[in-house]
Parts: structure tokens; sequence; C-alpha cells
């Protein structure tokens, strides 16, 4: 195996998940069996029904928003409640789709049977067909209203939920997105967020996204790429993200000059539907890949998987459906000693969100993006600060996802119609 990916495995999971990282392309049978073992982890049972006894029927998911912030509530038969925010920027288009399919599907189910109807909602009226962000946000928005439910009806916190309380703080990167300016300008910039938050790592852009090779502006990153190591130093671990901007060969070539300067991973190399050649770019470096963002099909996850093509998953907990399905694909590479970094936005709640999720896992990598929660939206939480204090942040231990939204601001809300 590979330098650069044993040193961020040693960092982030177990040493003996070492030997699963060989980066040999599978022979089809080699290929067959791993995708048959993925398919037996992906069908194991994620949310924790045995804390339920009786039945949780949804009665009603009703929808609010309030300069543009977008609030859906639960309400079980028996008067329980759960809130979700979700992702804002997205769902000012998508809540059509949220009220009239996903909504009227989870009315009068058993909430406790949460991982069916998370896959139901797929063939639901030939719901496939709109397979993708659109679907997948509108299924996390709701998932989440109902995690915050279950916790707060059986006292749990979310990560008790869907998994183990593995991860009480959550390490943290600051991601930097500063295409457009010069590489010293955008140093500048990075070193005055990485300063504001203590982290000790940090994530930024080359490339110029989706972008076939073109640089923004021209030469930035090859620039950018050695003044951002030699300013902090080979302590600090430094991740890059291309968006998807390169051909292959571009893509390896790129990728050799943050090898040299030890960056931890690369992220994205080629356009993230490019799985063959996402799998070429990684079998010619030995800096770890990592990927996912983007991906909404279960089944491409496990052909990524299966193949070695990603060293790291990312799959996002909107874009992706929520965290059962995003858990899927934490298990399934986890089984081949592949860490998970989940992506998500600071749209609504979702630091909050990725917080829970990361504390659950069992192979979670060892630092998370954040920029800071949303301030836009006033609460209280009586287990964490939220903050990023010496580069961790404490995860929320209280029922449900442990936060509580000022009333106030919640009757400034009204229905989506």
């Amino acid at each position: 195996m590979k330098l650069g990916r044993r040193k961020f495995v040693k960092t982030s999971i177990a040493a003996g998940a070492l030997a699963s990282l060989n980066m040999k392309i599978p022979s089809i049978g080699e290929l067959r069996q791993n995708v048959s073992e993925l398919d037996h982890i992906a069908r194991q049972p994620v949310f924790k029904k045995e804390f339920f006894n009786e039945n949780v029927i949804i009665e009603s998911l009703e929808l609010t928003e309030y300069k543009g912030n977008y609030i859906l509530k639960v309400t079980s038969k028996d008067g329980a409640t759960g809130l979700s925010v979700s992702n804002n920027r997205h769902m000012a288009y998508l809540y059509p789709l949220l009220q009239q399919i996903v909504i009227p599907f989870f009315i009068g189910k058993d909430a406790r049977n949460l991982d069916e109807l998370v896959d139901g909602i797929y063939l639901h009226k030939s719901t496939y067909k709109l397979q993708g962000l659109a679907l997948w946000i509108s299924v996390a928005t709701v998932e989440f209203a109902i995690l915050d439910m279950m916790g707060r009806i059986a006292n749990k916190p979310i990560p008790e939920l869907i998994g183990d309380f593995n991860n009480k703080e959550i390490s943290v990167y600051r991601a930097n997105n500063y295409r457009g300016k010069s590489a010293e300008e955008s140093l500048e910039r990075i070193k005055k967020n990485v300063e504001e938050t203590g982290a000790k790592a940090l994530k930024f852009k080359i490339g110029g996204r989706m972008s076939n090779n073109a640089d923004y502006p021209p030469g930035r990153t090859e620039k950018l790429i050695p003044m951002v190591r030699e300013a902090f130093g080979y302590d600090m671990t430094i991740y890059a993200d291309s968006n998807g901007s390169y051909t292959v060969d571009k893509a390896i070539e790129i990728g050799k000059l943050l090898e040299e300067y030890k960056y931890d991973f690369y992220e994205e190399p080629v356009p993230f539907d490019w799985l063959e050649e996402t799998r070429d770019v990684a079998n010619a470096l030995s800096i770890p890949i990592a990927g996912g963002e983007q991906e909404t099909s279960m089944r491409r996850f496990k052909w990524l998987i299966a193949n070695n093509a990603l060293q790291i998953v990312q799959p996002d907990l909107f874009y992706f459906g929520g965290m059962i399905r995003s858990m899927r694909v934490a298990r399934m590479a986890e089984s081949k000693g592949i860490p998970c970094i989940p992506h998500i936005s600071n749209s609504g709640l979702g630091y909050i969100y990725m917080f829970h999720f990361v504390a659950a896992l069992s192979n979670a990598g060892p630092y998370h993006e954040f920029k800071g929660i949303n301030k836009k939206i006033p609460m209280v939480c009586d287990t964490s600060s939220l903050k990023s204090e010496n580069g961790k942040v404490a995860v929320p231990s209280g029922p449900g996802l442990g936060i509580t939204i000022d009333q106030g601001y919640l009757k400034k809300h009204s229905p989506v119609s």
C-alpha cells in the first residue's frame, strides 16, 4: 500500500484496516464478491427501533417559512413533535416536491420503521424518476425532523438512534473558497480563517470548478499549493478540493504536486460522475482520493468503494437523503478500511446534523468541516457551546437534536402553500 494512504488511515481509523486499502484493480470475481459483501452490509438496519415499544404514527408534517428559513414540524398521533431546518438554499424551489410527493407518503406511517420509509419513498408513485438532489433533500428534511421527535420520545440523542455515541467531540477543519483571488490574497484569507477557529486542519479550493483544466485565475493552483504548505508547516493537516476541475492527465499532474508537498487528501479530482476516471486517478497517485459529495445513488457509491476508487467517502447528509442512507455508505466504507468524512453545507442547521452523524461513526475521519453555526436561527443548547474551541466542537447530547429553537422565532414562520 502507498505511503500517503497509509499516513491518512493511521490518523483516522484502526491501523488494522491498512491492508484493505490495496490499490490493485479488483478482478471481475473479486469485484462481484466485493459488491455482494457491500450489498449485505447496506441491507442491515440503521435506526434502533428497539427503543420504542409502541407505535409512533405520524399524523402531520407541516412546512413553514420565514425570511428564507424553512422549518418542518412533525407531529405524532400522541402529540410528540420534532423539528428540522431544511437546506434553505435549495428548499426555496423544492418545496412543491416535498409537499406534494414526499410528505403524503410519510403521513399515517409508523416512524419506528424509518429505514423502510426512507427506502419506500423511492418507489412511491415512481418517485425514483426524480432521483437526485431534489428528491433526497426533501427526504432528508423529513428524516431529520423524525429523528428529532424520536430522540425526544426515547430521551436519546440522535447518535444513539443510528449507532453508538462514539465521538463526543469533533475535531474540525476550516474550509476556504477563494477562487477568483490571487494565490497571495487567497493565502492571507486562509490564514485568517484558520486563526478564527483554532483548527488543526484546513481545506482550500484548487482549479476552477468543473472547468476542464481551466484555473481561476490562471496559474493560481500551482502557485498556491506550495505556498499554503510553507505557510502552515508540515504539522498542519491540509486538504485540497478541485470540485471536478480536471481531466485525468491534469488531475494526476496536480496530484503529484500535492504529494510533493505532503497534502492529506485530494477531493473530486475529476468530475463527480466520472467513476472510472476517478479510479484511474486513484490508482496513479498515493495521496488519498476523497469524493461523494454530489453522489445520490447507493449503487454508484458501492461501485466506487468496491473498485477502490475512493479512499475517503463524503456523502452529503442532505443531498444523499439523510443519516440512514449515509450511514449505510459509511458502513460499506468501513468494511474496506475507508474513513467517512461527510459533506454538509452551512445552510440552516447543517453543521449540527453533521456533528450528530459523525458522533455515531466508528470510522470517522480525523477532521470535519466547520465554518460556524448559522446565527440567523436563535437557539439554545445546554450541552455544547456549538463553537470551535481549540479546534474541537462538543456534540450536543440532549434528546433528539439537542437544541431548542426560540419559540418567538418559530411563531414568525408561516405555513408554506
